[in-house]
Formats: C-alpha cells, sequence, structure tokens
C-alpha cells in the first residue's frame, strides 16, 4: 500500500506539474502566452506591521492591518502603486505588534490571531490560526503568476470546503464547482447561469468544519473566480489589471467575518423607516392620474404601504432631471397630496444626462467639464433612455457635487429618494452593452479621502461608476436635506457601495426558479457586506400566475428591501389584481410585515453597527451543524426566525430542516423539537416561519404606513428557552436625532426553570421617548398550570391563558428596569 501510495504521489506531481506548464502558456482569460510565475525570495525586510520580500526584481508586502486581517500587495516591477481603494474606508483598526522568525527556507509573521508562513523558494504564502492549524493556502504546484498587467493566484482546496458571497451571483448558495467574472454587466432577462451580472463584490467566504475565513481582492478591474470548476484540487482569482492586493480575514465564526470585512468596506446607513415598508413599483406608473389611482386603491384596500415608484415615464422624453408636463401637470401638487397620506415617492434618475445642446443640464455640464472623454479629449456620447447622452465623471469630485445639485428642485418637490438605475454603465447599440474601454476618467479626490488626482481608463472605472454615482446622489440628498436620512437605491455595484444606497437584483423573470434564485442573491449579498437587498417581488420580466405572485408576496414579507415591481406590457401584478382570496393573504402578509416592523428595524440598526445582515445563511447562526452549510432553500431572519419558503411550483410536499433545539411555528405557537427533518405541505395561504426558543420578538399593531401611531402596547413575544434574549431599537426613524442620543434601545431576558419564568426588562438606552406607553408581553409554550405572577415582586392581575400562551395584561414602561415571575405547577 505504501509503495502504490507513492506512486500515486509521484504521478500526481507530474500531472500537476504538466497541468502547471498548460497554465503558465495559456492564459485564464484566453490570450497568448506568457505568464511568468513569481521568483524565489532573495531578500526580507522586516516592517513595523509585517514584512517586504524581493523576489528578483520584484517585491510583495505582507503586512497586518489587525490581528485577525493581513493584507498582500505584490509590485512585479518592484514598485508599490500610491495607495487608493474605492472600496475602503478610513478605519481606526491599530496595528497589532508583529512578532516575524526568519529561517533558511521560511518566514513566519505572528499578528495574533493569525499567523502568515511563508516559504522563500518558490514563494508560497499560507494562513494559519493562532495554534498553527492551516486556515488556507497557496496551491503548492501553482505559483503566482503575471502576464503583463494581469495575474492570478490559486489556492488549494479541500474537499469539504464551502465558499460563499461574490455578491448576488447566479448558481447556488454554496459557489463550490461554478466560475465568476466580476464586470458590471446589464443583463435584462437573465437566467441562473448568467454571468456576468449587475454587481462586482470580489469577497469570498471559505467555510469548513464551522470555521471560517474571508478572502477580498481590492482591483476593480474586470476579474474571474473559479471556484473548483477548473479543478477539484484548486479555487484561483485573477484580473486582467490593476494591482494584486487581497485581504485575509479570518474568523473563525461566520459572523465575524463579515463583520470585519464591513469594518474595512464600510457600514451601511441607518436606513429611514419608511423604506422598511412595503413599496409599489411598476415600468410605468403614468399619468398623475394612474399614480394616485394605485395609492388610492392602497389606502381604500388597507393594504398597508410607504412607498411608490417613478420609472422613467415621469420624465419629458426619458430625459434625468425633468418633469413630462402633459403626463404629470400637478406634479409637485400630486407629491404633497400622497405625502399627506403618508405615501413616499422615489423617482428614477438614470446615471445619464441627455445630450441636448441648449438644454440647461448638458450645458451646465458642459461647461463644468463635468462628462466622461473619448481617448481624443472630446465629450463620449452613447445611446441610452433618451437617445444621444452624456456620463458625469463621477470619480471626479467637483462632478459629484454636481450632480448633487441636480436633485434640488425633487427635493424641494418633496420626493424622498432616488433610484439610480442603468448605472453598470449601460448603454444601447453595442455588443458589451456597456462604453468603449478606451474611454477617459478624471480620478478626483479631496485630500481627506487620499487627493489622488490622476487620468486613467475605463477598464480600471467601469465596475465603480455605480457605486460613485450613488455616492454623489447620497451626498447631494444629504447636503440639500441635512438632517433627513438619504434613501437611495441602485443597481450596480462595487465593494463598499452599501455605504450610500440599498440594492435589488436587477431585472429578475417572473417564474418559480427566480423566486428561489433570489434566496440565494440576497443571502449571499448579505455575507459580502450588503444587508440592505431586495428582488422584484413576482418578477421584472414576464407575467406570475396567480399563486405565484402571492407565495413570493409572502416571501418578500422576509427580505430586507420589500418592493413589488414590474415591466411594460406584463399584467398588473398589484396586491388585489388576482380577486378577493389572493388579495386578502397578501394583505394580511404585508400586515404581518407591519407588525414586525419593530423587530425589522432592530435588525437593521444591527447591521449599521456591525454589518451583521438581517437576512442569514443557516451557517452564520448554527456553523457547527455542518449539514446546514448549503442550505439555502431555508434561511433565518435575525436571529430568531427560520424560514422555509415553498420554491418549487411542482414539489408537494417538501422537506424543512430544523436545527437543533426547541422551535415554535409562528402561526400556531406549536412547540417542535429541532434536530431533524420532516415535511411540510402547506397551503396557499401559509409561508413556513419558525421560532427559534430562547427569542423576544419585539411586534406592534399594524399600521397604514409608518408615520402613523401604533394602538396599543409595545407587544414583546417570549419564546422559552436557552439563552433567552431579544432587543428594540427605535427612533424618530427620519432624522440624524439619534446620533445625539436620541433613540432607545432596551434589552429583555427571560430564564426558566421547572416552577417558574422570570422575564427581565432592562433599563433602556438613550433619550427617546417611545410612540408606545406600555408593554404586554405573551408567553409561547405555556405547559402549566399558572399560579401566581408578579411584577417586581408585587401581585398582578390575573393574565389570560389560551391555547398553549399567556398574555400579560398591560405593563405601564418607563425606564427603570423591571422584572416579571411566572410561577406554575406542572400538568
Amino acid at each position: 500500500m505504501q509503495t502504490l501510495s507513492r506512486h500515486r504521489s509521484a504521478l500526481h506531481r507530474r500531472s500537476s506539474a504538466f497541468l502547471l506548464g498548460i497554465l503558465l502558456s495559456l492564459s485564464p482569460f484566453g490570450f497568448a502566452s506568457g505568464w511568468q510565475p513569481f521568483g524565489n525570495v532573495s531578500k526580507v525586510a522586516v516592517l513595523p506591521d509585517g514584512v517586504e520580500l524581493t523576489a528578483g526584481s520584484s517585491k510583495v508586502r505582507v503586512v497586518a492591518v489587525s490581528s485577525n486581517i493581513v493584507r498582500v500587495r505584490y509590485a512585479p516591477r518592484g514598485t508599490f502603486s500610491a495607495d487608493h481603494s474605492f472600496a475602503l474606508v478610513p478605519n481606526d483598526h491599530k496595528a497589532p505588534k508583529v512578532r516575524v522568525r526568519e529561517e533558511k527556507d521560511s518566514i513566519q509573521v505572528d499578528a495574533g490571531d493569525v499567523r502568515v508562513a511563508i516559504r522563500k523558494s518558490p514563494l508560497r504564502i499560507s494562513f494559519l490560526d493562532a495554534a498553527g492549524a492551516t486556515v488556507l493556502q497557496e496551491h503548492p504546484d501553482y505559483p503566482v503568476a503575471f502576464n503583463g498587467t494581469a495575474f492570478r493566484v490559486w489556492e488549494s482546496m479541500p474537499e469539504d470546503e464551502h465558499y460563499f458571497g461574490l455578491g448576488d451571483k447566479g448558481g447556488s448558495l454554496d459557489h463550490r464547482d461554478e466560475s465568476f467574472t466580476m464586470w458590471n454587466k446589464d443583463v435584462f432577462g437573465y437566467q441562473e447561469s448568467t454571468d456576468p451580472r449587475y454587481k462586482t463584490i470580489p469577497f469570498l467566504v471559505g467555510l469548513r468544519n464551522g470555521n471560517a475565513y474571508g478572502l477580498f481582492l481590492d482591483n476593480t478591474y474586470r476579474s474571474t473566480w473559479d471556484i473548483g470548476k477548473e479543478s477539484r484540487d484548486f479555487f484561483s482569482f485573477g484580473a486582467d489589471g490593476g494591482e494584486l492586493n487581497y485581504y485575509f480575514i479570518y474568523g473563525p465564526d461566520p459572523k465575524q467575518i463579515v463583520e470585519r470585512f464591513t469594518d474595512l468596506t464600510g457600514h451601511a446607513p441607518l436606513p429611514p423607516l419608511f423604506s422598511l415598508g412595503y413599496q409599489q413599483s411598476r415600468y410605468s406608473y403614468y399619468p398623475e392620474a394612474r399614480v394616485r389611482e394605485i395609492v388610492n386603491e392602497l389606502r381604500t384596500r388597507k393594504i398597508p404601504a410607504d412607498a411608490v415608484y417613478l420609472d422613467i415615464d415621469y420624465q419629458e422624453k426619458n430625459r434625468p432631471f425633468t418633469v413630462d408636463r402633459e403626463r404629470f401637470p400637478n406634479f409637485e401638487g400630486m407629491i404633497k397630496d400622497l405625502d399627506e397620506q403618508g405615501m413616499k415617492v422615489i423617482t428614477i434618475t438614470d446615471l445619464h444626462i441627455a445630450h441636448v445642446p441648449g438644454a440647461k443640464t448638458y450645458e451646465e455640464g458642459l461647461k463644468g467639464d463635468h462628462f466622461i472623454k473619448n481617448p481624443d479629449g472630446t465629450v463620449y456620447v452613447g445611446k441610452v433612455w433618451p437617445g444621444d447622452s452624456v456620463f458625469p465623471d463621477f470619480t471626479r469630485a467637483t462632478t459629484r457635487d454636481w450632480w448633487g445639485t441636480l436633485y434640488t428642485d425633487y427635493m424641494k418637490a418633496g420626493v424622498r429618494g432616488s433610484w439610480n438605475d442603468m448605472n453598470e454603465p449601460a448603454i444601447f447599440e453595442r455588443a458589451d452593452k456597456t462604453m468603449p474601454l478606451g474611454n477617459i476618467h478624471h480620478i478626483q479626490d479631496r485630500p481627506e479621502d487620499g487627493g489622488q488626482d490622476r487620468l486613467t481608463d475605463h477598464r480600471e472605472i467601469h465596475n465603480v461608476l455605480g457605486m460613485e454615482n450613488v455616492r454623489a446622489t447620497y451626498d447631494g440628498l444629504l447636503k440639500l436635506n441635512p438632517n433627513q436620512r438619504p434613501f437611495v437605491l441602485t443597481r450596480a455595484a462595487y465593494a463598499g457601495t452599501q455605504r450610500y444606497a440599498a440594492t435589488w437584483t436587477g431585472d429578475n423573470t417572473a417564474s418559480w426558479n427566480h423566486m428561489r434564485l433570489s434566496i440565494y442573491q440576497l443571502l449571499n449579498l448579505g455575507i459580502s457586506g450588503y444587508a440592505f437587498s431586495g428582488v422584484d417581488v413576482g418578477g421584472f420580466n414576464g407575467s406570475p400566475n396567480p399563486e405565484l405572485l402571492t407565495r413570493w408576496h409572502e416571501l418578500g414579507l422576509f427580505y430586507p428591501m420589500y418592493r413589488n415591481h414590474a415591466a411594460k406590457e406584463t399584467r398588473n401584478r398589484e396586491p388585489w389584481v388576482d380577486g378577493p382570496e389572493h388579495e386578502a393573504i397578501r394583505k394580511r402578509y404585508i400586515e404581518t410585515r407591519y407588525k414586525l416592523l419593530p423587530y425589522i428595524y432592530t435588525g437593521m440598526e444591527e447591521n449599521s453597527r456591525t454589518g451583521i445582515p438581517l437576512l442569514r445563511p443557516m451557517f452564520m447562526e448554527f456553523p457547527k451543524e455542518l449539514g446546514l452549510a448549503g442550505n439555502g432553500d431555508e434561511f433565518m431572519f435575525g436571529r430568531s426566525f427560520l424560514v422555509a419558503p415553498k420554491v418549487w411550483g411542482f414539489l408537494q410536499p417538501y422537506d424543512v430542516t430544523l436545527p437543533q433545539g426547541a422551535w415554535y411555528d409562528y402561526w400556531t405557537g406549536n412547540k417542535l423539537d429541532g434536530g431533524k427533518t420532516f415535511q411540510v405541505e402547506p397551503p396557499l395561504d401559509t409561508l413556513p416561519v419558525f421560532v427559534r426558543a430562547g427569542s423576544i420578538v419585539p411586534q406592534q399593531a399594524v399600521v397604514q404606513h409608518v408615520e402613523e401611531i401604533p394602538q396599543g402596547p409595545l407587544e414583546m413575544h417570549v419564546y422559552p428557552g436557552p439563552n433567552c434574549s431579544g432587543e428594540i431599537y427605535q427612533d424618530d426613524g427620519n432624522t440624524f436625532a439619534y446620533r445625539d442620543g436620541q433613540y432607545l434601545r432596551q434589552s429583555f431576558t427571560c430564564v426558566a426553570a421547572a416552577d417558574h419564568l422570570e422575564i427581565t426588562m432592562n433599563a433602556p438606552e438613550g433619550h427617546y421617548q417611545p410612540w408606545f406607553k406600555e408593554v404586554r408581553f405573551t408567553i409561547h409554550g405555556v405547559d402549566g398550570k399558572i399560579s401566581s405572577t408578579t411584577v417586581d415582586g408585587k401581585p398582578a392581575s390575573k393574565w389570560k391563558t389560551g391555547a398553549g400562551t399567556l398574555v400579560s395584561n398591560g405593563i405601564p414602561w418607563d425606564r427603570n428596569a423591571h422584572k416579571l415571575r411566572l410561577t406554575y405547577t406542572r400538568p
């Protein structure tokens, strides 16, 4: 057996060497040979935070950003470019004291939680945990290689490792055996395997045996990621230009990976509360009378909603920053009237400007030198919705400032947010659907942003143009209304765009497959640091049948952003279009969204501080339950809710797996044992939702929009179990007053014993006065006879009992801590 094993090893080495020869003679991008591996290390210079290695005329820097983040930079020509990143934000990471140990054949850099092991000849980099176990290592047979401006890195791929992230790519939740191109592209009617798509977020999370790491390639050029499709032995990544500059992030908990990645790339701002309500959209609602009709129907039918969208047909000849006065003769009055009904208006503004000499916006931009240029210095003109169009040079600070001023009239009219579409950028009448790669951009940063001032071409800027577009929009809206939280929605993105805008998955299709795919997309977006996201409920392209539309409304309840949107020439899909039965079901789920707004807003506030998404893959909450790693048809909504939708139109019944521990059916309150798989066959009006034992979930009475004050007390639903806790966060939902202490944060805990249950209302933080005056508790899973109830040791009046539940009377809310105690006898 040993002899056979040695023969196998030798054969593997020979086949690996043969494959390496092929890899180095053929470009991963399909062009001519010329790939060169990095040389051997000839010199080691110790830096305060790491090492600089010399290999021939090339250099590599390996430095610790923190005790669990390591940055690796390559300079194949020996000179590092000026340090600049569109993705990263200034941070207060204090570089740890690193220990460097050099031996004859190796170097070790110890940053604390991460160790870097570097082999000198040939150069290989491995990452280890503090105990010395290998977490990630370059493949021993395939060195980092360069070909002109292009590069590629090969990493060993264990058979039992799973891979996630990379934004809202297609395929499965687990990206193993898949490959992707990072190049923002307009892909109307995309399918599961369509690639590339609208976003570039080159951040991969690896998970093995419950331990996670992250790998972020901070490079804006076209890049590719092959996750074991080329070979089961390795995954690889590379780009056709720019710097090989990546960050290794160690957890080991998956939540820590996302936290640390968003520490690097920035956290999403706390969204305005209305943006978490139900939103109604279509391409397009016009004329003005139709918009009013839609809003009046929602209000008359008492279907809660907070926003209506205007697509490009509200504009004159599809020209951004104009209004078609024939279709919208009283645009400003309409917005005012809708606002009085509690309905916010979101208008689309694509990133182009109509090429109309003499028009005010065009002439302003021309005079300010704000448009992207051809290589010969003339202004680039491309065709989009208005016809001939020009494109602001959003990497230029003065251009971003100018763009922000264009929203002045909209803000004065009361428009509440901006929807920035077509910002990949998408260009008509071109095979590649975008502008020429030779177009010239001016990178001009303010000193606080790095102070760069240089020219570059579209190869570098393409993937960040959408990001810089929404950056300009967000900053502009903020400048025009400094104490109102902006709402911006974007289709295109690069890593870090979460700092400026919510996003959605683009022009999806009205199919069961796309509803299922939406779960994988939003989960991987959240893993990639982009948590405030949604999809077009019902599917943009095509017409859903009534059952699909109803099931999608049910699932949309648990999207971070809940927006119904559709294309022209598709059937109407407002909640009432399929008759009373479907309307009643859709209305009930929209109402449930509003009941859960205290829980949802609390989760989004957590995201704004930590980066942890509200929509979570199962492994994020249960990393040690290895069988859940690739489960993408179920997901967690915050810490408490497990959602298991029907995602196959033909599959009935289907399997649901509950993790270990006790669970409760959200709709019935029935207690269930976890750690097993069972079948469900939900009727049309039921989306299987389960609550984790140990949860305390805040809810409120139904309102028609977020400016309506809920009637009655705050409702806290208690599901006794281990580590029982919950939290509520409140503020005014609209301004930045929370930054000055005008917020409320209150935590709740419960402890269950054999003969009693004790609930603690901890003293709240912050100075905000909430809408509720009382708190009412509903305790689920009560299986004994209640003998007494007390609040702060004083007898409380008799509480109401139901089927397995106990409902308290309203307990006056104040800023003190309180204890509730129930004693009972078992039956």
